[in-house]
């Protein structure tokens, strides 16, 4: 009896609820342990965020020594020699520089359709292609016909061909537009193209002489001596998952030059690579050497109109390159498609701090439709910079110019 009173006096202890002061003191005890916590936890995280910009600090330190003794100046005051001391600080900041990997861009060729980026130059072009072409008068429809690619050059890893076929029409020659000066000079003005279609085979892996036989087909409008105009033009690519896409070699053919009313079959070789001009692109360039920032202007785009009734508009997407570092892409907004676009836009991008050997702009022109979604397509790209041993003409003007704008027209190419 003794055992079983003594064991409900413990459960009755056990089960006692405890007091509204000792809740409080409870819940008090935890709050504070989660603001302490919460302070240990932002002191370690301001601990580390200070160690890591030490670095960034002292570039910051030798930038500054750079830039003391600007002044605002004309543009042959600031490019005047600099001081021994400038120079011996800008000699350490660049191998400083050096010593930083440097990385490769990956394109975004594979990522976005239709986009080009820029090629080696191609000194040997190996291969043919055998296609065949037919236009039906009656209904106006231009027929064309990959059929195999041959004698490609095989690497120990193999390729991967496929054939882009673009339809070109000479839509007008270049004419001037207010404030635009010829960069060529005087003489005969190349003629101004157009996509008027553009199709892609399908890849064929692993193979030198692939065999394709797909067929493509588009309606002409009815106009006048129109197909004198235009030109097929036949890119052989290798396709690359990881990487950048290789241009093979290509073919043009003239159609206004051939017969054919009935299929007529071709076997041309591939040849090195020549882009047209499809429009003319107004770029405004200002660069701002105290905060290291370069500003790109957009200002007008002109094109060939194929549809004066389309509800076709453009856009471009902006990226820098310096020192084969990409430092981000920006897009303008869309605007309604003319044959003079004005955009009138400035994009701002901040540059490394260290000396820039090498640096690209460049400005890719997209076309898109507003009343429906559609799949963008690239009408033609431009690249402004400097490298190592040359300049651009707009680059240099830039850098005379310093923090005054500089506009300049340029060939937008396909």
């Amino acid at each position: 009896m003794e055992a079983g009173s003594h064991g409900q006096l413990l459960s009755a202890e056990l089960n006692m609820p405890f007091s509204d002061s000792v809740k409080y003191i409870l819940l008090g005890t935890s709050v504070a342990l989660l603001l302490v916590a919460l302070g240990i936890l932002t002191w370690q995280t301001f601990r580390y965020c200070k160690t890591r910009n030490t670095y960034t600090r002292q570039a910051r330190v030798h930038s500054d020594v750079l830039y003391l003794d600007e002044k605002p100046r004309t543009a042959e005051n600031y490019s005047a020699a600099p001081s021994s001391k400038v120079e011996e600080v800008s000699t350490e900041v660049l191998k400083l520089s050096r010593c930083l990997p440097q990385v490769p861009i990956a394109s975004t060729d594979s990522s976005h359709t239709g986009e080009v980026e820029e090629q080696g130059s191609i000194k040997k072009v190996d291969g043919s292609l055998r296609f065949s072409v037919h236009y039906d008068q009656p209904q106006s429809r231009l027929g064309v016909t990959i059929l195999q690619v041959k004698g490609l050059h095989c690497q120990t890893g193999g390729i991967q061909p496929f054939v882009k076929v673009r339809v070109m029409w000479a839509g007008s020659r270049r004419v001037k537009v207010a404030d635009c000066k010829d960069e060529e000079g005087e003489g005969a003005s190349p003629a101004l193209w157009t996509v008027l279609q553009e199709w892609q085979t399908r890849i064929v892996k692993g193979i030198c002489s692939p065999l394709f036989g797909e067929k493509f087909s588009c309606v002409l409008e009815q106009e006048k001596d129109m197909l004198q105009s235009i030109n097929l033009r036949m890119e052989v690519w290798d396709f690359d998952k990881f990487s950048r896409n290789t241009l093979l070699g290509h073919v043009r053919a003239p159609l206004g030059h051939l017969n054919i009313s009935d299929p007529l079959e071709l076997h041309e070789d591939l040849q090195i690579p020549q882009k047209d001009l499809v429009g003319e692109v107004l770029l405004s360039l200002k660069f701002l050497p105290t905060s290291q920032r370069l500003e790109v202007g957009l200002l007008k785009v002109r094109t060939v109109l194929t549809n004066t009734g389309s509800d076709s508009a453009l856009y471009a997407r902006i990226s820098v390159q310096c020192n084969h570092y990409k430092l981000g892409y920006q897009k303008t907004s869309a605007v309604s498609r003319d044959l003079v676009t004005i955009f009138n836009e400035v994009l701002m991008f901040s540059l490394p701090e260290f000396p820039m050997e090498q640096c690209k702009i460049l400005v890719s022109v997209y076309e898109t439709h507003t009343s429906w979604k559609s799949t963008k397509h690239l009408m033609g790209q431009l690249t402004v910079g400097k490298e190592k041993g040359s300049e651009d003409k707009h680059w240099t003007l830039m850098m005379r110019s310093v923090r005054q704008p500089v506009a300049k027209w340029h060939s937008l190419l396909i």
